[in-house]
């Protein structure tokens, strides 16, 4: 999929102030952040417009932000991750008003090449995740120009996503995509729309509700789709079967039924558990020892929750994918983060780690899994989105691709 956006390849920024969108969303322990993966990919971006003699005006949010401001969800951490990365100060401004005097007297400050980081944007509250007005238009004065690199966050219309580029057209200047953006909207883009067939789709992951419309979508574009996880158990009971008390959403076995029958008028493959594994109470804590036993999916006992998928369909799954030439994964098989209950995400990951096919782990979960088990740097490309890639996946536009400027 030709991305038709201007990117920063397309913008002149010397001695221009740009505003950019980062994903910085990054899981903090203690006060320290214990996984700087996105950190790591805005970097092409931020170097790129540094070099080119922008003056480069950072923003992100950070967690929900439930209780208003807080030093825990500050993006402090952040800034000083991001100066030992860049090898120069970044200027982190931590007003929680995030827009307010300091920001304009830092940037103010400011000379080519220079790079401030703003505080954590959904400290502005509803401002922000409403996409209010004000604060897009406060956001834009800072500023000439708008990139937006989040990826993570770029099927939310919010203000420092969304709103704030109509301000930033009233005034003249470009908003466009940075390298992550147009790194992650070519490989899904292409996954879905135009991929090297055989073309083989892996959902899992608990959120049922979640994935059933990405079902439907890429039933139309794949040759094989296989599910698992949570979601796997629904399909089953649609299916007539006894399920036990294992997950499920009863409000969608009308919808698992149709799209069986989509599945098979299309004449795709529509791969579900053969067995699974089973237990008589979930582990609690979750990464507690926990008992297993393995059964059909045809004879899962009415006392017993489905946990994970069984040996027998880790290999037929594990066999799906060897001959594929495009391979997009989102969500789990089971509950991964139980030692005993990873085998089924193992035994998907090491497949898809042995195929020479393309292989696209849509973010979230699955990405976890994927690093946690060592097999990260075996795939293609891993999303920095879970909620963005599956929303791409669904054939939804995303607002924050939208508000970019058509080249």
């Amino acid at each position: 999929m030709a991305l038709n956006k201007k990117t920063i390849d397309d913008i002149n920024v010397k001695g221009r102030r740009v505003l950019v969108r980062c994903d910085f969303n990054v899981p903090l322990k203690d006060g320290a952040i214990t996984d700087e993966t996105r950190i790591v990919a805005a970097l092409p971006t931020i170097k790129k417009l540094m070099n080119d003699g922008g003056r480069v005006i950072l923003c992100s949010h950070l967690g929900k932000v439930k209780n208003g401001p807080n030093e825990g969800e500050s993006l402090a951490p952040v800034a000083k991750s991001l100066s030992e990365k860049l090898g120069k100060e970044v200027v982190f401004v931590s007003d929680y008003h995030v827009t307010g005097e300091a920001a304009a007297k830092a940037v103010e400050a400011m000379k080519d090449g220079d790079v401030i980081l703003l505080q954590n944007t959904r400290f502005r509250g509803a401002e922000e995740t409403k996409n209010g007005e004000e604060f897009s238009r406060e956001l834009a004065d800072l500023a000439d120009d708008y990139v937006c690199d989040a990826f993570g966050s770029s099927h939310r219309a919010h203000a420092s996503v969304a709103g704030v580029t109509k301000f930033i057209t009233e005034k003249g200047g470009s908003n466009a995509v940075g390298y992550l953006m147009q790194k992650e909207i070519e490989f899904l883009g292409n996954a879905v729309e135009n991929p090297v067939r055989p073309f083989v789709a892996i959902l899992g992951g608990a959120k049922v509700a979640d994935k059933l419309n990405v079902i439907s979508n890429l039933l139309e574009k794949c040759d094989t789709l296989i599910i698992g996880g949570g979601m796997a158990y629904t399909f089953l009971k649609a299916q007539g079967k006894e399920i036990g008390n294992s997950l499920v959403d009863d409000s969608k076995l009308d919808y698992c039924k149709e799209m069986m029958e989509k599945a098979e008028k299309l004449g795709k493959k529509l791969l579900l558990p053969a067995d699974t594994t089973v237990v008589s109470a979930f582990p609690n804590p979750i990464d507690a020892p926990v008992d297993v036993e393995y059964v059909s999916t045809d004879a899962i006992p009415a006392d017993k929750e489905g946990v994970d998928i069984g040996p027998e369909t880790c290999k037929i799954y594990s066999e799906a994918v060897k001959n594929a030439k495009t391979v997009v994964w989102n969500g789990p098989m089971g509950v991964f983060e139980n030692p005993t209950l990873a085998a089924g995400t193992i035994a998907v990951a090491r497949a898809l780690a042995e195929t020479d096919a393309t292989t696209i782990i849509g973010g979230g979960d699955s990405a976890a899994a994927v690093n946690q088990l060592g097999f990260g740097d075996k795939m293609t490309h891993i999303s920095t989105g879970g909620g963005a890639s599956l929303e791409f996946l669904e054939g939804k536009a995303l607002p924050g691709v939208v508000a970019a400027d058509d080249k």
